[in-house]
């Protein structure tokens, strides 16, 4: 491949007919309006609250959020527009003429007020016990505006049982505030759908089909919903106490796995701006705190791209060389465990197309119980395999009944970053002032490539690093500047892009060279892959396949349930938005760019587990009943 030739730039804009905003100054022009007696242009049908924004003018919001369409329901960011007789929300006025507009007169300083005054009425909990308390929307507004009793009243007893049904996601609705960002996250972010505003009037209230539990409704477990309510009327099911006792059981071995984005991202519950990763730091703090081992599961990312990797190439030999019409491409990949829940939902028919790898979360939990304990002569029933995620689906995922390969449930709970960070301020510590410490052996480096599963197109571009390099004999370096696939990277809903492999081809690695004879078969080949993040968006690749579309051709399609990846995981440190998503990918590759190892196939323990554990290879026996799980169109893996 020439490495000065350039990818195919992404089409999916063009096959979907999604079209780049037209800039408003090209179709309306400037605008001329008056805030708080302070003339400013602005573009033709820019709101209020966002030309406010853009002159440093604070307008208090709570219904609003930077990930979700408009809806205007809290009315705390009212403001005074000459010339109209009530007061106007901020967030749902575009300004399309010029006007005079005032943010901080009595008027608007007491229907604040009042407002936060009545969703205080309605409002139980106890702010001291509260997991969200110093981090409340609703809280700091009644700080701001100076609450110091309940004018309306307050809400003594709580209105609604708490739904603790689900492994994921605990709804509490006596703490509801109505700010409908939950229902906005679940059909328009996601289009899942789950959560809906039920009633009218003071009847009003966010429930479920039926007012089912979550565990019986078609929730995906992606917990964003969590991420964007304001109060704790969401949460994720915390198992921190169970750890707890786990650390403090001399008879138990508790070891903990950490994955990249956490990393990337709990400096932000210590009161330190996005993108800033913590990774030796956490280290220390997690030892200190009391677990016996602290492992990365980048090691296991590393290791999934040696088996999804391996998959594919077997799916496209029986293709393209046995001429099997019956394999099903093409392939997915399988280590978002929303995604999983989303396809199992939405499109089961395509469960065939999944790939058979189980998460490296999943895969760390089946080692750990076999490989590890063995080395380190420990009963599995005495190890607690802990999980530290970005993301509340895999609390689900490590619940799956199926997912008990080592002999045992191989991962005890999933942990996320904002728990985790709980778990470290109990402790008395303060994690940026830790000193740093390496991961533990045997699973103590892992490559670059496993680190960037925690972004967008991260597991595209670790697949892609190795296969280039196993396939055409080159070196990733050689074709990828500094082997960034940049083409799969960023935070475009959906990307396509073509890889051609070129006519050189290399010899067939070792490690797999029982699986396919050589690489002739692919000679001036071209590599079409597809990368989506929020399940949104993989509905419109997935609506495209059904369609037989451009996503059709692909041969590997990465989905991620989250947007921005797990760097924007359910489990990640509240607030998020597109920019904090972007500063903690930006740590995640800044960390990578500073790895002497990059690729997964280079690990030399991941080398090490298929000599001494795994001894027939990539997708061989012993791999295909630890590391691997199968799909059902009835939804149910089998082991």
């Amino acid at each position: 491949m020439d490495k000065n030739k350039k990818s195919r730039a992404p089409v999916s804009q063009q096959s979907l007919k999604v079209e780049k905003p037209t800039d408003p100054t090209s179709i309306g022009g400037m605008i001329t309006v008056e805030l708080n007696e302070k003339k400013v242009s602005v573009p033709l049908g820019t709101t209020i609250l966002e030309a406010c924004r853009q002159n440093q003018i604070h307008i208090p919001t709570l219904c609003h959020h930077e990930d979700l369409c408009i809806a205007g329901v809290c009315r705390v960011c009212a403001v005074e527009v000459e010339g109209m007789k009530t007061l106007q929300a901020s967030c749902a006025f575009p300004i399309t003429a010029s006007i005079k507009v005032k943010t901080s007169t009595s008027q608007v300083r007491k229907a604040r007020r009042h407002i936060i005054d009545l969703m205080l009425s309605e409002h139980y909990g106890e702010c001291y016990s509260c997991l969200r308390n110093g981090n409340c929307e609703l809280q700091s507004l009644a700080q701001e505006y100076g609450v110091d009793e309940y004018t309306f009243g307050h809400c003594d007893k709580p209105k609604y049982e708490i739904d603790k049904s689900s492994y994921s996601v605990v709804r509490d609705m006596s703490k509801c505030v109505l700010c409908k960002r939950c229902v906005r996250t679940c059909i328009d972010l996601q289009e899942v759908g789950v959560l809906e505003s039920i009633d009218r009037g003071d009847k009003t209230h966010i429930g479920t089909f039926m007012e089912k539990p979550l565990a019986d409704v078609i929730c995906i477990n992606c917990g964003q919903c969590i991420n964007r309510c304001p109060t704790a009327a969401l949460k994720a099911n915390d198992p921190s106490d169970e750890i707890w006792a786990a650390i403090d059981d001399p008879k138990k071995h508790v070891v903990i796995q950490t994955a990249p984005s956490p990393r990337a991202a709990i400096a932000e519950c210590f009161g330190i701006g996005a993108g800033t990763s913590l990774t030796q730091e956490l280290n220390t703090a997690l030892k200190r705190i009391g677990f016996d081992a602290v492992f990365d599961t980048n090691f296991t990312a590393d290791l999934t791209i040696l088996e999804e990797g391996t998959e594919l190439i077997i799916r496209l030999y029986k293709a393209l060389v046995g001429g099997d019409k019956s394999v099903a491409l093409p392939q997915f990949t399988s280590c978002s465990p929303g995604w999983v829940k989303y396809i199992e939902h939405y499109y089961p028919e395509y469960l065939d197309n999944m790939s058979s790898a189980k998460s490296p979360q999943q895969m760390f939990g089946a080692i750990l119980k076999t490989f590890y304990a063995q080395q380190v002569n420990v009963d599995p029933k005495d190890i607690v395999s802990v999980a530290l995620m970005p993301c509340s689906a895999k609390k689900f995922e490590c619940n799956r009944p199926e997912m008990d390969s080592s002999g045992y449930k191989d991962v005890d709970y999933g942990l996320t970053t904002r728990e985790m960070a709980k778990m470290i301020k109990e402790a008395g510590i303060y994690l940026p002032e830790m000193p740093k410490s390496h991961f533990d052996s045997p699973f103590g480096d892992a490559s670059g490539a496993g680190l960037i599963f925690g972004a967008t197109g991260g597991v595209m571009e670790a697949a892609i690093r190795s296969v280039v390099e196993f396939v055409t004999g080159n070196k990733a370096e050689d074709i990828f500047a500094n082997a960034n696939v940049t083409p799969v990277r960023g935070f475009e809903g959906v990307k396509y892009v073509e890889l051609p492999l070129g006519d050189k081809v290399g010899p067939v690695p070792e490690l797999i060279k029982h699986l396919v004879p050589n690489w002739d078969w692919l000679k001036g080949a071209t590599l079409k892959v597809a990368v989506a993040h929020g399940t949104a968006n993989a509905k419109k690749i997935m609506d495209d396949i059904k369609a037989g579309g451009i996503f059709s051709q692909c041969h590997f399609i990465e989905f991620m349930a989250c947007p921005g990846g797990c760097i924007g995981g359910g489990g990640q440190p509240i607030p998020t938005s597109l920019e904090i998503r972007k500063a903690r990918a930006k740590a995640i590759y800044a960390e990578d760019e500073s790895l002497e190892l990059r690729k997964s196939h280079e690990n030399p323990y991941v080398t090490m587990i298929y000599e001494k554990f795994l001894t027939d290879g990539p997708c061989g026996h012993i791999s295909h009943k630890l590391l691997h799980t199968h799909y059902t169109p009835r939804g149910k893996f089998i082991s």
